[in-house]
């Protein structure tokens, strides 16, 4: 399953994001800079359970080793992942992502 989040989780992101969007109306700040600052502040996090995980590297066509090589991590990481036992995050869900909607090409 994979969701995302909308909302950055970080009160003081979202109080940053506040202050730029005032700066904003104010004409304080330009429309490239709120984007800038949407960017940072509503960054979508996806969650990917661990089904999801063995589903994308299977359609990748590659062994758990290859696949931890790719994102940079361990095969037995990549295992725990695909049993449940750990779940990725950060920079691992992004790639994840990336790799879901795009393919593996998009990091290779």
């Amino acid at each position: 399953m994979t969701t995302k989040t909308t909302k950055s989780g970080s009160r003081i992101l979202d109080e940053v994001h506040g202050t730029a969007a005032d700066l904003r109306r104010a004409g304080v700040i330009s429309a490239r800079r709120m984007h800038e600052y949407d960017a940072l502040c509503h960054l979508e996090v996806p969650v990917i359970g661990y089904r999801k995980i063995k589903s994308i590297r299977k359609h990748a066509q590659v062994s758990q080793a290859v696949f931890a090589a790719i994102l940079n991590i361990s095969a037995s990481t990549v295992q725990k992942w695909e049993i449940g036992e750990k779940k990725p995050s950060g920079a691992s869900l992004k790639l994840l992502d990336l790799i879901d909607r795009k393919g593996l090409e998009a990091v290779l």
